[in-house]
């Protein structure tokens, strides 16, 4: 898998299930809208905003691992992403990103002193993409049970764009 393939799986799923680890050690999601990906060979970063008051800020402070999980059942696709987490106050990034429908979020506009940048650095992803078509997983389900083997439903993949040690020296 590449960079590029990735962008395209995820390019239309507008939520994520952003999974950071709380204080307490236990793990949380929240849903967090994808601004962007950045694409470019072999590196791989995604950007969202958030309030510099949300508890997921607070939780990337301590812990930066992070992972995103995006859901397209209708095309029966699911990519789960890995990587490491920053906040920031960039607002040369976040004039890139903004758009009018923001301000339901962030009233103040770009000048929202609590607007704040999270900074995904991807390491891992994982995808799981299987034919639409209801005839064709039935038909594999079924040639399975009489083969006696186990149903591929899709392609599988995963793709390693940065060693865990080199993400979190980077910061």
């Amino acid at each position: 898998m590449s960079i590029l393939k990735l962008r395209e799986l995820i390019k239309d799923v507008k939520v994520a299930m952003f999974t950071t680890t709380d204080h307490d050690g236990l793990i949380r999601s929240r849903p967090l809208q994808t601004l962007d990906i950045d694409a470019q060979e072999g590196v791989g970063d995604l950007w969202f905003f958030t309030s510099n008051k949300s508890p997921k800020v607070d939780e990337i402070a301590d812990d930066q691992h992070v992972n995103l999980s995006y859901a397209d059942p209708v095309h029966h696709r699911f990519v789960s992403v890995s990587g490491t987490a920053t906040a920031t106050r960039d607002l040369e990034r976040i004039r890139r990103l903004w758009k009018p429908v923001h301000k339901a979020w962030f009233p103040e506009g770009i000048d929202d002193p609590t607007l704040t940048v999270i900074h995904v650095r991807i390491i891992q992803a994982e995808y799981w993409d299987a034919p639409s078509s209801g005839i064709v997983n039935a038909f594999g389900i079924a040639k399975a049970i009489m083969l006696g083997e186990t149903y591929e439903p899709g392609e599988n993949e995963k793709l390693r764009l940065r060693e865990l040690a080199d993400a979190d020296s980077s910061r």
